[in-house]
């Protein structure tokens, strides 16, 4: 949205949205709401960076040219995705420079003797954005580490993290706050909560997991029905406003979790160890406790500060195995809330959830953070166990709070919701499903999430399942947090939140904070919350993009040892310039150029189809298809894999003999066909 601000050099509309660079140096911002966005030309980017949020001035008029791109100046950088950076130093007589590692235009860092904290020239060194008030001056930086004999892939780890605006490690600042923290519960702070310390509970974390940020506890009441707590860390206890602990996390907003680290949203001593709810150890805690039946039905529901004691650490794999018929430790409870898991498992989708299911992998890494193994992850009865305890507790706390108002109106919260889908791409999808002979009923979003869950019942085991499910998730919208609370479609709940994860999640803290406010009755209207939804929600995408990143990187490096070998693969995607595959055994991606299928035929990308389609050969690469791939290229600086696609010997010999008719057919052939049927 255009608005206008207060400075001499800005007497024109001016414009506010991301800044996007291109490796060549031209540049584009991206406003919210605008077809197009505003080209940004060398010499015009001020201050900013690449991903930094910028007011911008037009500075050409091209109202009288609907046509034509507009282009611009930036003006104020508004806020910086990124203030730390990866580089080399290179040292002269009174000052030196760091020179950034990155593949767009970035200019040099004056660094002040008095700032490079030990480093010496041609270091490798983080260094912050420390000043940088005129854009003819080079921005002036600190050393904040020197990275001595890293690995290549460590340094490629970090250098994620610091391009999406993940800051590594915390600042003395924050982590002296956290020293500070008393590692002892008061008398009266356990007091002032309800004491569940007495009845079993227990926590079910993956194996490496060491932020228990969630326990279950269970207990047979003298009606015959069972009290179930879900038990949350209290981590705003520790995590107050307006400190140095809480701007740190605000900043973070969420944990970035890859494939051989975690950079964490809190400090280890908050995240691993005061908040951690560590078996054998009392430990503060916010609380859903339910009474519920036999059957499932929820009598009555209880929510407040509690103080808890983990009886007992599961892995998902000693639950799972307890679940399939071992006996151990608390084997009766975890029955029990398994039997109650499915069934509000199956009572969700009834009412309306998707089945939507994701495949995630995990490396196998040496010492060296190399993966020598990639395992895909299931999502068995243990994880559904855990997850639909924690949905009925984030569906509780949104219930409550949204039944409070503050002078007639909603208390601000930080919802977490869902929107219907995309209505061109579900169309598109609905009528590409029809193909294969499922229905689609489209009128209300009931009755589409119920063509959805049949069609993903019905597709089970068949050889359009890969297909129509990775295209069905692409309908769907994005979650977000915002204060508007429409729902959550995709878990069909009117009301919504993240309550279960405050170790690795701000908007989590958020809603704790609101949540104590409303139990209290002492509501403290906060009308920067929308703001903060906001803010998460890019720090999520950011993380996302991240993760990806990583996974990416470590897929590369895993299948360069590869190079030449075949593998059976899905396509996976399709574009006018190729298409990518997937290869079944590893979830590697990897593109397949359209140079590479020129050999067998000339191909047009169709669309509608989500298919590339040979003219004469009659030969279609459709997402969904299993094929037969070959590793000709693995970079691992700009984390691609490129395959090539292995014909069936039947159609090469195929298109050999008729090219080799085609040119014997010639009355005169030049000496060069001569040369391609010997070759042939």
């Amino acid at each position: 949205m255009p608005h206008t601000k207060n400075k001499e050099t800005t007497t024109k509309e001016t414009y506010k949205g991301k800044l996007d660079i291109t490796r060549s140096g031209i540049g584009y911002v991206i406003i919210a709401g605008q077809d197009k966005d505003i080209i940004i030309r060398q010499g015009h980017y001020g201050t900013a960076l690449h991903g930094d949020e910028v007011a911008v001035v037009l500075t050409e008029n091209t109202s009288g040219n609907a046509n034509k791109r507009k282009e611009g100046q930036i003006i104020e950088v508004l806020h910086r995705r990124q203030t730390e950076f990866i580089g080399t130093l290179q040292m002269g007589t009174n000052f030196a420079f760091c020179v950034c590692q990155s593949d767009r235009p970035m200019p040099d860092f004056y660094v002040p003797f008095a700032n490079l904290n030990g480093a010496v020239d041609k270091d490798k060194v983080i260094i912050k954005l420390t000043d940088w008030r005129k854009a003819t001056k080079s921005p002036t930086g600190t050393v904040i580490e020197v990275i001595s004999q890293q690995r290549e892939n460590d340094l490629a780890m970090k250098a994620l993290l610091l391009e999406n605006g993940f800051a590594i490690g915390f600042a003395p600042e924050v982590m002296n706050e956290a020293d500070l923290l008393p590692t002892t519960i008061s008398t009266a702070e356990i007091k002032s909560r309800k004491d569940m310390r007495n009845i079993t509970t227990f926590t079910i974390d993956p194996v490496d997991a060491k932020d228990f940020d969630d326990a279950i506890s269970l207990q047979t009441l003298p009606n015959g029905n069972y009290e179930i707590g879900i038990h949350i860390a209290d981590v705003s206890h520790y995590v107050l406003p307006n400190t140095a602990l809480d701007a740190a996390a605000y900043d973070k907003a969420t944990s970035v979790y890859m494939p051989d680290r975690v950079s964490p949203m809190l400090p280890e001593k908050i995240s691993n160890e005061l908040c951690s709810l560590r078996p054998h150890e009392d430990k503060l805690t916010f609380s859903t406790v339910l009474e519920v039946t036999p059957k499932g039905e929820i009598k009555n529901q209880w929510i407040g500060r509690t103080v808890t004691h983990s009886n007992h650490r599961f892995t998902y794999e000693d639950a799972q195995a307890i679940i399939e018929g071992a006996t151990g430790n608390y084997h009766t409870e975890i029955l029990t809330l398994n039997k109650l898991a499915q069934q509000y498992r199956t009572a969700r989708f009834a009412q309306g959830a998707i089945n939507f299911s994701s495949t995630e992998v995990r490396f196998k890494l040496n010492e060296l953070g190399q993966p020598i193994g990639i395992v895909v992850k299931e999502s068995k009865a243990s994880h559904q166990l855990v997850e639909e305890f924690m949905l009925l507790a984030n569906k509780a706390v949104a219930t409550y709070v949204s039944g409070i108002q503050v002078k007639g109106k909603p208390v601000p919260f930080a919802y977490r919701v869902h929107d219907t889908p995309n209505e061109e791409k579900l169309a598109q999808f609905a009528q590409f499903a029809s193909r294969y002979g499922y229905k689609f009923n489209l009128s209300t979003p009931q009755l589409i999430a119920k063509s959805f869950n049949q069609m993903l019942t019905d597709v089970k085991g068949k050889p359009e399942q890969q297909v129509l499910e990775s295209l069905g998730i692409r309908t769907q919208s994005k979650a977000t947090y915002t204060t508007n609370n429409i729902g959550h479609y995709g878990l069909g709940f009117t009301n919504y939140c993240h309550f279960t994860s405050p170790i690795r999640r701000y908007p989590d803290v958020l809603v704790h904070r609101t949540l104590q406010q409303c139990l209290d009755g002492k509501i403290k209207v906060d009308t920067t919350t929308d703001e903060k939804c906001k803010h998460c929600s890019d720090r999520e995408r950011n993380a996302m993009d991240t993760e990806r990143a990583s996974n990416k990187y470590k897929q590369v490096e895993y299948l360069q040892n590869y190079i030449g070998s075949t593998f059976e693969a899905v396509i996976s995607g399709v574009a006018s310039f190729g298409f990518w595959a997937e290869t079944v055994e590893h979830k590697c991606e990897g593109l397949i150029s359209l140079n590479q299928l020129m050999y067998y035929d000339e191909f047009t990308h169709n669309e509608a189809n989500y298919c590339l389609e040979g003219k004469r050969s009659g030969i279609k690469f459709t997402i969904g298809s299993t094929i037969t791939i070959k590793v000709i290229a693995a970079n691992l600086e700009k984390r691609q894999l490129d395959y090539e696609w292995q014909a069936p010997l039947t159609l090469t010999k195929k298109v050999v003999d008729a090219k080799i008719k085609n040119i014997k057919s010639n009355p005169k052939p030049k000496s060069k066909d001569r040369r391609k049927v010997k070759n042939l």
